[in-house]
């Protein structure tokens, strides 16, 4: 089993939930969260006044797929999270030793379903 967490730009989101459901994915944890990278953020004009804005809104999205989904799952979230401008985002894959249902106590690819 593999963790993928992807972190996109934010009006991205609801595309990349539709197309990771229709490879099957039923489930999904999503945190908004904030960070820069080479975006480095930008400044603002309020009332008169700039000010830097250094963190950039983003959507983290974890799921945790069987071994034989990663390809097919970072396809998707590529193809579909892609603008082509800086800012898109990242991917990053963990190896899961574990999962347990807690309703049911089944485990691992039982507990994913």
């Amino acid at each position: 089993m593999k963790k993928i967490e992807a972190i996109i730009k934010p009006f991205k989101l609801d595309d990349v939930r539709e197309s990771l459901s229709e490879l099957g994915i039923n489930g999904m944890t999503v945190t908004d969260v904030r960070g820069f990278g080479r975006q480095k953020g930008h400044t603002e004009l309020y009332r008169g006044a700039e000010y830097a804005i250094d963190f950039l809104p983003k959507v983290k999205i974890e799921i945790v797929v069987s071994d034989e989904m990663v390809e097919d799952c970072i396809d998707t979230i590529v193809e579909v999270a892609q603008t082509g401008k800086i800012g898109d985002g990242k991917i990053f894959v963990y190896d899961v030793l574990r999962a347990v249902r807690i309703r049911t106590l089944e485990e691992n690819e039982d507990a994913l379903v």
